[in-house]
């Protein structure tokens, strides 16, 4: 098959492009490098640098679907700068679909995220919960959603969105190069290499085992083969909206301990206060992706995602 991946320069695009060459299929890599990467885009997949808003000038009839990626995704810079999520989060997709539509392409695998449900208060979180974002860059995923049950209905779609949690690891020379960082496992791991002094622990009175948040972390790798299934997954007419999680939290400490142990680094710790908005407990139910996708995490591990992120993390730093 050939795909398209829209925003393949990122972190999570890049390894699914990755994942989709090793499976033998053919992959063009549509990235402007606004936030992207040029050693993100995996060898043997041929690159265009290029705004999602122009897809239409490389899509044609050739194509088997689209898995999209490309979009801003800072939750902070979307609330001082909502429009530029808007434009380029919904006015990006809408161009897309566009240009799927005229050229017959009528299969695409969305990059949602669990930031649509806002501030949960139960858990694990289903599909069926309330959706609630609580800032411009979860209402504008939340919004393409929307769009695509839409399109699904109006056109004759296949389309899938996947819905994730905290994403993390790393697949080989592709992990994460956000810049600013703002997730919590790179964020350690630059404190253990002493890019930064200490980490912050915002809250240490929250209702969980040791008084720290909990979150749902999923390796990247066992993210990306769930974008395959997906594919295979995808019916004319339908929008399918999939949770993707491990099912277990771990806890900020838990975190920081386990990055310790694998690297061998203290990791100095700051408590702060709570941040508006973090919900105690955040993890996902995975049930649908593993009836409907047959999905199921096979790297739940905490340190076997931290351990893969560590030795990307040291790669970057001495180039090797």
């Amino acid at each position: 098959m050939r795909y398209l991946v829209t925003g393949g320069a990122g972190y999570v695009g890049g390894v699914v492009a990755a994942h989709l060459l090793d499976a033998g299929h053919r992959v063009t890599v549509l990235d402007d490098l606004s936030t992207g990467f040029r050693a993100g885009v995996p060898d043997g997949a041929e690159f265009v640098e290029g705004r999602v808003q122009d897809a239409a000038q490389w899509l044609d009839g050739s194509f088997d679907g689209v898995l999209h990626f490309a979009a801003c995704s800072q939750v902070g810079e979307s609330v001082v700068d909502p429009e530029k999520y808007w434009r380029n989060n919904v006015g990006g997709t809408i161009e897309l679909l566009s240009a799927m539509r005229a050229a017959g392409v009528r299969t695409l695998v969305f990059s949602s995220t669990a930031a649509v449900y806002g501030e949960p208060r139960n858990s694990p979180l289903t599909e069926d919960a309330p959706t609630a974002p609580t800032n411009p860059y979860g209402a504008s995923k939340l919004a393409v959603d929307q769009m695509l049950a839409g399109e699904c209905v109006a056109h004759g779609l296949a389309a899938v969105s996947l819905r994730y949690f905290n994403v993390a690891g790393a697949h080989g020379a592709q992990g994460e190069r956000h810049d600013p960082e703002s997730h919590l496992i790179p964020i350690v791991l630059q404190v253990a290499q002493g890019r930064r002094a200490a980490i912050s622990v915002y809250g240490t009175d929250y209702p969980t085992a040791d008084g720290t948040c909990v979150r749902d972390y999923i390796h990247v790798d066992d993210l990306a083969e769930a974008h395959l299934l997906a594919l295979g997954a995808a019916v004319p007419g339908e929008h399918l909206v999939c949770n993707l999680g491990n099912g277990n939290g771990f806890s900020v400490r838990e975190v920081v301990e386990a990055a310790r142990a694998v690297t061998g680094h203290p990791i100095p710790e700051v408590e702060a206060g709570r941040r508006a908005g973090d919900p105690a407990v955040l993890v996902a139910s995975a049930d649908r992706a593993r009836e409907r996708l047959g999905w199921r995490p096979s790297r739940p591990e905490l340190a076997g995602i931290i351990a893969d992120a560590w030795a990307f993390a040291q790669r970057e730093e001495t180039g090797a």
